[in-house]
């Protein structure tokens, strides 16, 4: 009886300790920039629009052709529905480590925002991600 009473006692020790944002999933699927991509993804696969220099997300990071970036640690905030991840990026020749905040903002929407410095033109990882039903890895 006691080992039960503490088997109990620690499972409700360890829901405490792991927040709301904990017990949501992380990523699930396939994101894309913007709606429209994933449905040309959709239409005509997900290859065709990264071979035009687009790029996914999905649980294990960004990917695309000449470029990805490995999510290493995934750490689930205590106040808010998001995490912080650190990722090792590479593109041909060159690798480098990046930070990164993601928000869940609804169900079909993940907002990212990068530590590394970025512009207008070239916004690196950061932006709104949105999930693209029916689109699956090749």
């Amino acid at each position: 009886m006691k080992r039960h009473m503490f088997h109990a006692a620690a499972a409700l020790m360890l829901g405490a300790a792991f927040p709301a944002a904990a017990a949501e999933a992380f990523v699930s699927g396939i994101y894309m920039r913007s709606a429209d991509l994933c449905a040309a993804a959709k239409k005509n696969g997900i290859e065709s629009v990264l071979e035009e220099g687009n790029v996914l997300l999905t649980e294990r990071g960004f990917e695309s052709y000449e470029y990805n970036c490995e999510f290493l640690t995934v750490t689930p905030a205590t106040r808010a529905p998001g995490w912080v991840v650190t990722a090792l990026c590479q593109e041909p020749g060159y690798a480098f480590p990046d930070v990164l905040s993601v928000i869940r903002m609804n169900d079909t929407q993940i907002d990212i925002a990068t530590v590394r410095p970025t512009t207008e033109e070239d916004p690196g990882n950061s932006g709104s991600y949105y999930l693209c039903e029916g689109v699956e890895m090749p």
